[in-house]
């Protein structure tokens, strides 16, 4: 492990000097000594791939059911499921019906700190003389909005519900493997990076559509979880909530070896620091996940309440696709649930509930998606029951 964590800094170190074949040899040397040659060349490759530009690249999946053997030498978390994962097998190719009266509309951001193309759902329900909630979703490594949108079935949820869904769409110029920067230093604060162009594209939205300023909400999975958790951070004003599902805290990490550190092993509860008012949070994850460990759950949690005196209660089920899971609550004073954590037992990494048209999905439940409208709408009781 010390070589291993070595060799990643030495690759940051190099990389950060703009010397990128010198950082891809340093990995090669490392995998070298510890798996067979074709090994070493595929996951060099890999390497290579996620390291671009002066930043550091690195991509989290893991396949939906797949828990293949891994190398001694990388514990737990191998360097192919942290950087090029295989997909789904089911993973999405095509587009997202959209019904009758509904539409699904792309537009490009420019702003300050950088631009994206984004999809905006606008439910068949909606009208321009009512202000509807939006709920902004951030995909994970790999995918795509198109991805995002059908294996969580919030477009779905959208018409229901009567919201419009935005999806920022992560380019794999700014990382090879469409991961959101969360492990960035320049990408997590306000007004800065990529959560300044998540919400640059949030006000346009808001503004161009008939939004309700004051039900705006960010989720998202894995890295898109991880920045979802940088934004409720750095927007309270902007977002009145977030889903975390699979993700990090703010903070976590801040180059390559910290990244893989705070997946592998999870990190403390206060990486971010200092006290705020609690912020508004429904957290997911899957205590078989052996990609983003269970522990970063329980630091995305303990961020969001942020010092603040709440009551905490606890109870178990079953979800109907055969998870069973325990489902925290943290209320103030008034009763008023403030942060919600849902642990699903047996549940890998993956968008829990969702649907085997999108990739990293996991059917067997809870209905993240269902969960998460609830909480941001403001409903009562739990969906799986």
């Amino acid at each position: 492990m010390t070589l291993f964590a070595n060799a990643l800094r030495e690759a940051s170190r190099l990389t950060e000097a703009g010397r990128l074949m010198e950082a891809t040899a340093a990995i090669q040397r490392m995998l070298a000594g510890n798996a067979t040659a074709a090994a070493t060349a595929s996951a060099a490759d890999d390497v290579g791939l996620t390291i671009q530009g002066s930043a550091k690249r690195v991509g989290e999946h893991q396949a939906t059911h797949s828990f293949a053997s891994r190398p001694s030498f990388l514990g737990k978390v191998s360097l192919k499921d942290l950087v090029r994962p295989k997909m789904h097998a089911t993973s999405f190719s095509g587009s997202v019906p959209v019904p009758e009266g509904a539409n699904s509309e792309w537009s490009n951001y420019v702003g300050p700190t950088g631009s994206r193309r984004y999809m905006v759902y606008v439910p068949s329900s909606h009208r321009t003389d009512v202000p509807s909630p939006l709920v902004v979703m951030l995909h994970g490594c790999t995918q795509s909005p198109g991805d995002f949108a059908a294996g969580t079935r919030m477009n779905e949820a959208a018409e229901a519900g009567n919201f419009l869904v935005a999806y920022p769409e992560q380019t794999s110029a700014a990382n090879m493997q469409k991961c959101w920067n969360w492990f960035v230093d320049g990408d997590q604060r306000r007004g800065a990076g990529e959560p300044g162009v998540i919400a640059g594209i949030t006000r346009e939205i808001v503004t161009r559509y008939a939004i309700d300023p004051s039900r705006v909400y960010v989720a998202g999975l894995s890295a898109g979880g991880a920045m979802a958790a940088i934004l409720g951070e750095a927007y309270p004003d902007l977002y009145a909530a977030i889903g975390v599902h699979s993700g990090l805290p703010c903070g976590a990490a801040h180059d390559m070896p910290s990244a893989f550190s705070a997946m592998r092993q999870g990190v403390p509860a206060n990486v971010c620091g200092g006290q705020h008012a609690p912020i508004r949070a429904i957290v997911f994850h899957g205590d078989r996940d052996t990609t983003v460990n269970l522990r970063n759950a329980e630091a995305v949690v303990a961020q969001a309440i942020g010092g603040a005196a709440l009551v905490t209660s606890s109870k178990s089920g079953t979800a109907r696709g055969g998870h069973g899971y325990t489902r925290t609550e943290c209320r103030d004073a008034a009763g008023h649930t403030v942060v919600e954590q849902w642990t699903i037992h047996g549940a890998p990494h993956a968008w829990a509930g969702g649907s085997v048209a999108g990739s990293y999905t996991d059917p067997r439940g809870p209905d993240a998606t269902a969960e998460m409208v609830r909480f941001f709408l403001n409903s009562t009781a739990p969906v799986v029951h």
